[in-house]
Parts: C-alpha cells; structure tokens; sequence
C-alpha cells in the first residue's frame, strides 16, 4: 500500500502538468516574477530551482542513510578544481525526467534548450584534472557510492578568453553575477582557518611537550554545498566547497574615523583566497596567495571530515582510517597531511607515532605528470611565514622518514636526497609530491604507461622503498555527459539499436560491432555525424562569421595550450598543405577543417604567441582565394565545457599529439572517440589503451615512443638544426614562420618560435618536444586520413568500431577500481 502511494506521489512530482505548475510557482514566488516579464535568465533560475527541489529530496535521504549506516565507510575526493560545467541538462538526464521538462516547456512555448543556454559554465576548474574530478564525482554518485568532493567556490574562474587581432586577451570570469540556483550556503558548517602566526610549545598537565599555533591571523571559511545526483538510482552526493569570508568583514571604528578604506580592509584579504581560480603565480604575492588557497580548503575541509566523524564515533580515532579515505587529486591538497598530523597531535593530543599511522592509513595520492619542473614545490621562508607550525611538522615526518630510508639505501646520500621531503638548494623548498607519497597508503598514475614511468623513472627511488604502494587507475570519462548529454543523435540511435543499458555499464556498447557492416546502420550514423557537424558550422558562423564546409574533415584539438600537447606541429602540418596548395591549387586534397580551442595560462608567453600564430595562419589561409576553400583554419575563443559539448560531437580526427612519455593519460582522446572520431596520435598516456581497444586499423599512430623519445635525449646526438638544413618542406615552414610571412606588420613577432626549435630559448633544449623528430611521421599518417575518408563506408566502419570498443574508458570502470582495490568502499 505504502509502495503505491510513493509511486502515485513520484509520478506526481514528474508529470508534466506538476512540472508546468511548479515552474510557475518558482517564477511568482521564489522570484517574483510573473510570466509576461521575466527574462531568460529568470525562466532558467525557476526551472532550476524546480529541478533543484527533486534533486534536494533525494539528497536528504541519501545523506540520512549514510548517517544511519555505523559501518560506513566515506570517500572524499580533495580537488583544486571541478569543472563541472552546466548542471541543468545533467540534472535533468540523472532524473530521468528531460522528456517531461521538455514537454512542459513546449506547452509554455518555451524552448528547453534556449532555456539551457542561459546557465553559465561553472568557472571551477582550468582543464583535465577538473573535468575527470566531475567525472569521478557523477560516477561515484551512479555507482551508489558514500562520496563527498570538497574544493574552493571560486568567485571568478581561469579567465574569460577573448581573441584581438590574434592575441589572447584575459577577462574576468564573473561565473557568479547572476548567483548559482544549484548551491546551498550552509553558514551553519563554517570553520576558521589560520595562517601566519608562531608555534609556540607548552607542557601539558601530564608533563608532555605539547606545541599550539598562536597569533594567527584567521579567516572564515563558508561551505557552499551542490548535490550531485547519480543515474536513475535516488542517490545524491555532495560536493562542498569554501569560500572564504574575514572573521569582521567591517571595522567600524575605522569606519567613524573617516578610514573607508581601511574599514573594509580585512574583509578584501581574506576573500581573496577564494577570489580567482589559479592566481598568476610568477610573482611572491600570487605564490602566497596560492599556497593559502590550498592550505585553506584542505583545513577547512578537514575540520569538517572529523566533525562529521566524531558525531558518530566520538574520539574513536582508531576507527578514522576504517570509517574515511581521502584521495588527492595530484598534490595541491597534499598539506592535508600535515593538517591532519596537527589537528591529531596539538589539538586532539594523540601521540606522534598513533596520529602518524592514523594519517598514512587515510591518505590515497593519484599523481597527474610525469614532467619533473611541473611537479609542485614551496620556498620553506613562505611555509615559514605563512604555515609554521606545519613546517615544524614536515621537518619531523622528514626526520623519521630518513632515519628509516638510510638503511634500505644503505646510506647511499644521492637516492637519499631524492626522497627528502626538501629539496636543498639556493633556495630551499618542500616537494609536495614526495611528500604526498611519504603520507599515502597508495600512490596510483593515470594510464598504464604513466604508471611505469613513475614507478621506473620519476619516483623510482621510492618505487624501491615501497613497491606495494604504487598502482595504476586509467582515468576515464562519464558517459552520461560525454555521450548522453551531449550527443542525442548518437543516443537515440544507440537506443534504438541495442538498448540504453550503456548509460550505466558501457562495455555494453561492444553490442554494436555487429553493425560495423550494416550499411543502413553505418548510413544513420553517418547522418548523426553529419547533423553534429552542421550545428558546429552553425556557431563558428554564428560568432566568428566564417563559412565552414560540414562535408569536409573536421579535424579537431582543444585542450589547454601546453608546448608539450604540440599544437605547434598542428599547425607546421597546415602550413605544409597550405604552401602545397599555393604551388598547385589543383592538388587533390579532401577539403578540411582545422579546429582549435585553447587557454594558455597569463604568464606562459611561448603558449600565448602559439596562439598568435595559430590566428595569423587561419587569417592568411582562411582569405587566400588561390587554395579554394580546401582548407580552412578556426580558432574558437573561451574553449570550455559548453563548447566541448558541441565540438567533441562533430569531429572527424581527434589530435591526440603529445610528445611520447609527457601526457600522463588524457581524457579528450576518450571523449573523442567515444563519439565517432579517429584519433591520430602518439604512443602517449592513454592513447596506448586505447590503440589497444580499438585495434591498430582503427586509429592513425606515428612518432617516436616514450622510450625513443628518452634514448634520444640522453644520446645527445638530436640535432633539429640538421634536419631543418637537410628536410625542404620542414625548412620552407619554419622560414615562414621566421620571415613574417604570416605577420607582415610586426616581422620579429615569431621569432622565437623559431629559435626554440632550432636552437633553444631561454636556456631550453633546441625543439624539446620533439616536433622536428615527428613530423614526417604525422604528416605520412595525415595523408592515410585523406586518403581513408574519401571511403565513407571504410571510414564511418572505422569510426564506429571506435565507439563500440571504448567502453573500458567509462569513469564508472575507473571508480569502481579505486573502489575496490584502494578505498575499499561499499555502496549502501
């Protein structure tokens, strides 16, 4: 009886007539507004907040059984970033109730999808390691999992990129002007969090030395809670994020006399913590500012973890490794080790040696490069300064781990010095790398091959100490977003083929290889492709006012601007067909569309004038009637989720084009080719598995492998200049690189970009990620794409087969993994 009822009720709540009613209800009540003159932005707000409500139901129960559960075992998942992108969509498909939204909205003669189009992206995160932390958070929740992502609510993201005369400029990122319907601000939650100050040691009555931090200067740390709901299975999770507010936000003192400035003074230095994601750090003050920013939602983040664990266990502490596992996502919250050492030894007055095995039972570090010079470390006078007591921390974990590493190393100082938690030089530093493995239970990569470098290479002197800690976890990709969401075509003809069971278990999808040669089939995914590719066409003219062709190859790279990701060999591969065309504007090429979308970040000058000059060859090529509209070149600003939304759909070849050994796994090569499209790319992070999955015949490898790449360098016989003297088409680009030929109003401006392959710059190896090296190899495997296409019953084969294989790549298979062999948590 009671079963029924609750069926009758949720069938209630879903009609589309109570969907009408109660987006009505949230217009005139919770905005006052009535329907004649609300705008878009308030049509959107109203359906948010209906969706909101069923989300927020779920939310409560699920949070109430996880308390009601004793042996529950929680995963907090501590990330810098989230790049979770627009949640109405993603909400709605979780539901499961998008038909009836839209139905609804339809009756209202609103357009759901105009209404979606209102939500910002949500300015979280910058690239990769924020897009998989939302990922793994929407898997987590799918999987039924006990899971919370704590991270920063950052007022302003990366920046908001604009593009003038081919220069990248940097705007504010206002995410949040208009507010955020999805979050809950829970004052009631709020900690304090302490920086600066002394350590100052005291005995306590038993007559131990005990150490307390004082004359801080403390802020307040505010948790802003979005529930994240997993697939059709009423299970919400939470994903709690601080912002950061002064204990006085207004002197009034200052104030009455006159000092208006100075009254709100306090208030600016501490929200600037949670101002900005990433602040420039090539200065002292955005170094400090960032190191706050990670101690700050690491401590606060931990007071909240053990407030929630003493609520159910008191001061059991022996239960704390059995009850939680926290995961760092790469090392920005590594000084949750020491937080957790302080709060456990000055404050809950445990001993050293217990608080120390409470704290490496906790801690999990999944490790994101394999790029020495991009793995994190502090100057120990800014820790001094503005953590000190953590420093006196890191100096005794240190110490003991030493003592310990001596006698495996049998003394030898050089394997010494490369697991100390400092680094010794002019200026001393704190690794936090090094020190996120010291204070782990288990150190996993992101790809298989990522994993043996660590283990082989850079953590090898650790490998050696601790073999059992290290593991792989590839990264992986939410289907639900990644296909589901943005790719409906694609969907429903799934759907319609071999059911929907995909949504939740995406090896289900190897179901479709049996299509791979129904001509009809391949016909109707051909058409998706097609209707993807002419959406996309649709915005580039709409926002850039360029004509591109939907039958040509839309070959595609979007991902952040990194010399090391080779957009430049991108774009030496268009110039080389450019000066082709311009030799024989008859040459038989298939006409293509060569897609960009990149950040670099502010102070990365060499990504920046990369993007210059991707702008300048699109200008040259884009109006030069001579080659016919063959090619065309497009750069498409402000790159984020949104976009990727409409990009990833519509792609033909996804360059995936890194040098071997540098990427630790990627996610867009997943992306990519889950919706359809053949990779070209190198033998790099998760490029390999996925070559694997989708066999040789099915993805367009070439360059030199991790190994080759590391032989070379070290045989110190690379020498780009011999290949630019003896290689015509090599020289005749980089000459017109050099001689202006793409910016003829300012002739020097590229000339680095010269000088950094041939030469070196600014004390850099001469071409350090190898593009000379590879060129020949893309350009060859480039012509096998042209050639390949012009069969569209080969190519769509191909690219079907992609989508059937890559199953393994689903962020649930990955979760699942941590799940089971590192957190060791349950579904409840």
């Amino acid at each position: 009886m009671e079963i029924t009822k609750r069926k009758k009720e949720q069938k209630y709540r879903t009609s589309k007539k109570n969907i009408k009613e109660n987006f009505i209800e949230h217009l005139n009540l919770s905005l006052g507004k009535d329907f004649s003159n609300a705008t878009l932005w308030d049509k959107y707000h109203a359906l948010a907040l209906l969706v909101k409500d069923r989300v927020v139901e779920k939310w409560l129960k699920t949070q109430k059984k996880y308390y009601e559960t004793t042996d529950v075992k929680r995963v907090y998942y501590l990330s810098i970033e989230f790049l979770i992108g627009r949640l109405l969509y993603n909400n709605l498909l979780n539901l499961q109730i998008d038909e009836e939204v839209k139905k609804a909205m339809k009756d209202l003669n609103l357009s759901l999808e105009e209404i979606a189009e209102a939500e910002p992206d949500a300015g979280l995160g910058n690239g990769g390691l924020g897009r998989l932390a939302a990922c793994f958070l929407d898997s987590i929740a799918t999987l039924g999992l006990p899971g919370y992502g704590y991270g920063i609510r950052y007022d302003y993201g990366i920046f908001k990129q604009v593009i003038k005369d081919g220069f990248q400029i940097e705007l504010p990122d206002d995410w949040l002007k208009n507010g955020n319907p999805w979050e809950i601000e829970r004052k009631d939650r709020t900690v304090k969090v302490k920086f600066f100050g002394r350590s100052e040691s005291y005995k306590d009555e038993d007559g131990n030395i005990r150490f307390k931090w004082v004359d801080t200067f403390d802020v307040l740390a505010v948790p802003y809670d979005t529930p994240i709901i997993g697939y059709g299975n009423n299970v919400a999770n939470t994903l709690r994020l601080w912002s950061a507010k002064a204990l006085n936000e207004f002197d009034f003192n200052n104030f009455q006399k006159g000092n208006y400035i100075k009254s709100a003074e306090s208030n600016a230095i501490a929200s600037a913590i949670s101002k900005v994601l990433y602040p420039n750090d090539a200065f002292y003050s955005g170094r400090e500012l960032r190191l706050k920013q990670e101690y700050f939602f690491v401590s606060a983040s931990l007071q909240d973890i053990i407030r929630r664990f003493k609520k159910q266990f008191g001061n059991q502490f022996d239960l704390f490794p059995k009850r939680n596992v926290i995961q760092l996502n790469d090392t920005h919250p590594a000084l949750a080790i020491p937080e957790l050492m302080r709060i456990l030894v000055d404050e809950e007055h445990l001993p050293w040696e217990k608080a120390w095995d409470i704290t490496i039972k906790t801690f999990a570090y999944t490790n994101h490069t394999v790029m020495p010079e991009a793995l994190e470390k502090w100057e120990v006078h800014l820790f001094e300064r503005l953590l000190p007591r953590h420093l006196e921390i890191l100096y005794e974990i240190n110490a003991r781990f030493l003592d310990n590493a001596k006698k495996i190393f049998n003394g030898n100082i050089e394997k010494i010095r490369n697991v100390s938690i400092f680094e010794e030089g002019n200026v001393k530093q704190v690794r936090m790398a090094n020190l996120s493995i010291v204070g782990s239970f288990s150190i996993n990569g992101v790809s298989k091959l990522h994993t043996e470098i660590l283990k082989k290479n850079v953590f090898k002197d650790f490998y050696e100490i601790w073999p059992e800690k290290f593991n792989n976890k590839t990264n992986g990709i939410t289907q639900r977003r990644w296909l589901l969401q943005c790719n409906p075509g694609l969907s429903k003809i799934i759907n319609e083929t071999i059911g929907s069971e995909w949504i939740t278990n995406l090896d289900y999808l190897k179901n479709l290889e049996k299509f791979a040669d129904d001509k009809s089939f391949l016909d109707k995914f051909y058409e998706v492709k097609q209707n993807n590719k002419i959406r996309l066409s649709r915005y580039i003219e709409k926002e850039l006012d360029i004509k591109v062709d939907p039958e040509s190859i839309f070959d595609v790279q979007v991902k952040r601007l990194h010399e090391y990701k080779r957009q430049l060999l991108n774009v030496m591969h268009i110039i080389y067909i450019y000066q082709r065309l311009k030799e024989n504007p008859n040459l038989d090429i298939y006409p293509r569309t060569f897609i960009f979308g990149a950040k670099a970040a502010p102070g990365y000058r060499m990504a920046k004038l990369i993007i210059k000059l991707i702008n300048s060859v699109a200008n040259v090529v884009n109006n030069d009637k001579d080659i016919k509209d063959k090619i065309k070149v497009i750069f498409i600003p402000n790159y984020n989720v949104s976009l990727a939304e409409i990009i990833i759909p519509a792609a033909n070849v996804s360059e995936q084009i890194s040098t071997a050994g540098k990427e630790a796994s990627g996610t867009g090569n997943m992306k990519f080719a889950l919706n359809g499209a053949l990779t070209i790319g190198t033998l790099d992070g998760a490029n390999i598995e996925i070559k694997e999955c989708v066999g040789d015949e099915n993805i367009f490898i070439f360059g030199l492998t991790a190994e080759q790449v590391s032989k070379l360098k070290e045989s110190r016989l690379y020498n780009p200049y011999d290949i630019y003297l003896r290689n015509e088409h090599i020289r005749n680009i980089l000459d017109a690189i050099n001689n202006s030929f793409f910016e003829k109003n300012n002739p020097d401006l590229f000339k680095d970009i010269f000088q950094s392959l041939l030469f070196g710059i600014n004390g850099s190896q001469a071409d350090e990620y190898m593009l000379l090296a590879d060129f020949d190899s893309y350009k060859t495997r480039h012509k096998e794409i042209d050639l390949t296409y012009r069969n569209k019953y080969t190519w769509n084969k191909k690219a079907l087969l992609n989508v059937a294989r890559v199953g393994i790549f689903s962020s649930d298979r990955t979760i699942r993994e941590y799940a089971e062999d590192i957190w060791k948590v349950k579904k409840i």
